[in-house]
């Protein structure tokens, strides 16, 4: 019989596991402290739950912890970890060591259904929505899970597309019972999906960063075809509808491609897209892909674009890019490789 996870799960959910058994009512709770506080892998491990009440959760339940089963190291010390998923599948997610943060990249997806020209993990197209307790795995089960700083919700998949998994992974990593981390160290990427977006910005206190990558409708939907059903005027309009005083962040993600969107024509509908709104602008070099006509723009053409927009009082810096030669850098990730062998 396949066991469920309790992993994943949130106190509603444990305190019914806990009635549903017939447990004391105090059992939710530490069950709960084992499931986010501790480092054990094990039902047996929870120490202060008697071994009769371990027995009864041992028969429908598992802890629920998958640990990476593969690892790749780049020159520059990011690492890219590969994790099971349900149904035999897989995820990656990347580790990003820096001076000052340690930023894990996680992924919310397999594959991915927005088919974005240059994205690797649109590419491999979409297999399945991972839970909550997958999105966390990656956090819970990484090696250098006790030296991350800062998580970004840009790996694989489209994270506004699987809100309900998106927003019960957020209730974990902040709330007290479970790893209690500040929002404000936490990234979501999204396309722009507006009921969704909508949603995360009146129940999350988390960042926002946007994928924008062009200013102009018809360029951006040639780079995005999401953009026919949530335009970038209609993304931004929403979100100037929100006050972004304060500490939650709101940033624009903008790859820039050779003699596409890296022109002067770009930095001033840029700046009259954004006028009004305390915001960043990421500008992003891009990392080819197969089967794609895009080059990226040059380092020079990047320098100059970013002093343009800042002069026009827009806050705007270039990403440094990491994790290039083991396939982690931005718009890299994918398994479709391993998915098609299993």
């Amino acid at each position: 019989m396949l066991k469920e996870k309790l992993f994943g799960k949130n106190p509603d959910e444990i305190k019914s596991i806990v009635n549903e058994l017939g447990m004391p009512a105090f059992t939710a709770k530490q069950i709960l402290d084992w499931l986010y506080k501790k480092d054990i892998n094990t039902i047996d491990e929870m120490s202060n739950i008697s071994a009769i009440n371990r027995a009864l959760l041992n028969e429908k339940y598992e802890f629920g912890i998958d640990l990476p089963i593969k690892h790749q190291e780049s020159k520059d010390g990011t690492k890219k970890y590969l994790y099971p998923a349900a149904n035999e599948r897989f995820i990656e997610a990347a580790y990003i060591p820096d001076e000052s943060r340690n930023t894990l990249c996680i992924s919310t997806q397999v594959g991915c259904k927005m088919g974005c020209l240059f994205c690797m993990t649109g590419k491999q197209g979409f297999q399945q929505q991972l839970t909550a307790g997958e999105i966390v795995n990656q956090i819970r089960s990484l090696p250098e899970r006790h030296q991350i700083t800062n998580i970004v919700y840009m790996g694989m998949g489209e994270p506004f597309d699987n809100l309900t998994e998106l927003m019960k992974s957020q209730e974990i990593l902040t709330s007290e019972w479970g790893f209690a981390m500040s929002p404000r160290r936490i990234t979501v990427s999204s396309i722009g999906i507006i009921p969704a977006m909508i949603t995360f910005l009146e129940e999350s206190q988390c960042h926002l960063a946007i994928s924008m990558h062009s200013p102009f409708d018809e360029e951006r939907n040639k780079l995005m075809p999401i953009q026919h059903v949530y335009a970038i005027n209609d993304v931004i309009k929403t979100l100037k509808e929100y006050n972004w005083h304060g500490q939650r962040r709101i940033s624009f993600e903008y790859i820039m491609f050779k003699g596409i969107n890296d022109t002067e024509q770009h930095v001033k509908e840029l700046a009259r897209l954004l006028n009004g709104m305390i915001c960043r602008v990421n500008l992003i070099k891009y990392h080819a892909i197969p089967n794609t006509p895009l080059e990226g723009s040059d380092r020079e053409t990047m320098y100059k674009f970013r002093d343009s927009l800042t002069a026009k009082g827009i806050f705007c810096s270039i990403r440094q890019s990491r994790g290039e030669d083991i396939f982690a850098a931005c718009g890299l990730l994918s398994t479709k490789e391993l998915v098609k062998k299993n």
